[in-house]
């Protein structure tokens, strides 16, 4: 292996797993104050992007195991910000679903760490800002398990990884 990727390699795992610390406790900073846990902001997330999805798809859009999910579910529908229905395609099979309140804490959620985000971004000019993207957008690509994901899905839109890039 070249010398120059090796080291390119190293700072880079630096520089993630810093940045991803500091996300990390701005994540839980922001979305406990809506009483709620990460994971638990994930699960509505997804279940937001995906409408009605079962428990099962929903794990592995969390990269959790069922019994785990089950707990934050459980947690969310007390809350009332998910609720299970009937699948209309199988009467036995259950899917999860946000509920209304469920959609607004995640889109208010979503309000306040993209301010949070601007605070971050708001030091580099646009072209450095649109760099760093694109970067990362790669990066994330080259390392997901499942190309299908909700995690590549989020933001409902990719058109960031190709010109002309958006203001």
């Amino acid at each position: 292996m070249e010398p120059t990727l090796e080291k390119d390699a190293r700072d880079l795992d630096d520089a993630l797993g810093k940045l991803f610390l500091l996300r990390q406790f701005r994540d839980r900073k922001v979305i406990s104050g809506y009483g709620i846990s990460v994971s638990q902001c994930r699960a509505i997330g997804v279940l937001a992007s995906h409408g009605g999805i079962s428990l099962n798809r929903l794990a592995r859009e969390l990269y959790l195991d069922k019994s785990t999910t089950s707990r934050i579910v459980d947690s969310l529908e007390r809350k009332k910000y998910v609720r299970r229905k009937t699948d209309p395609h199988d009467g036995r099979a259950l899917l999860l679903a946000p509920t209304d309140r469920g959609r607004v804490l995640k889109e208010r959620i979503g309000r306040d760490l993209e301010r949070e985000a601007r605070k971050l971004i708001r030091t580099l000019d646009p072209p450095a800002r649109r760099t760093a993207i694109r970067t990362i957008s790669l990066l994330v690509q080259a390392a997901a398990p499942n190309p299908d994901s909700a995690i590549l899905s989020r933001g409902a839109d990719r058109r960031h990884l190709d010109p002309p890039l958006r203001p």
